[in-house]
């Protein structure tokens, strides 16, 4: 399998199982400043973990977790590409939710985050056994699409056109062109008004 197929992601979870959590509220507003994305992990819903000492992003239990459990229409509001940078520097590889908002949602599958539809009743059980044992691997199968959490396994939703990018790397625009770095160099050679400037890529 090439390093940028994704067809499962194995890790802990961590849950917050809210809806409507916004990308204002992932990532707040005056961390949007920022040149490159570097660092954002650190800041990922940093408002609401500075109101409530409880937050799961607070919790060290949850600190290694790459598989974030929430609720339904998860990243709704603005379509600020930092929210999703910002949970993937922080270490999330994989969400499962009951729905997306549509624009987040893209922005997770353009950074190969595997963004799945599971059912109300599916989620409660895996946060209830996140809870119960914090260790625990989750695993989100995209070729089955399914989720499974120690003995729990649960039909997960992926639209056919993510799926398809994540499992054949296609979600990966940069690693696509830097692997066809010699047919650009040939193309370019056979461009007349490219002649005279540099192939290296």
């Amino acid at each position: 399998m090439a390093a940028n197929e994704i067809k499962s992601v194995t890790a802990s979870g961590i849950p917050l199982l809210l809806d409507d959590i916004d990308t204002d509220r992932i990532i707040p507003a005056r961390f949007l400043r920022c040149v490159t994305f570097d660092g954002l992990g650190e800041h990922a819903f940093e408002d609401d973990r500075l109101q409530d000492p409880a937050h799961p992003f607070n919790n060290e239990t949850f600190q290694n977790a790459g598989v974030l459990i929430a609720g339904r229409n998860f990243g709704c509001g603005s379509s600020r590409e930092h929210a999703p940078q910002s949970l993937m520097r922080w270490g999330i590889k994989a969400i499962v939710a009951e729905s997306f908002a549509e624009i987040f949602f893209g922005n997770c599958n353009s950074l190969g985050i595997a963004a799945v539809r599971a059912t109300r009743e599916a989620l409660q059980q895996l946060a209830e056994a996140i809870h119960s044992n914090p260790a625990v691997k989750i695993t989100v199968d995209l070729m089955e699409l399914t989720v499974t959490c120690g003995e729990l396994t649960f039909p997960v939703e992926l639209a056919d056109s993510a799926r398809e990018a994540l499992t054949t790397g296609q979600w990966d625009y940069l690693g696509r062109l830097l692997s066809a770095a010699d047919q650009i160099k040939d193309h370019a050679g056979n461009v007349p008004y490219l002649n005279n400037f540099p192939t290296e890529v």
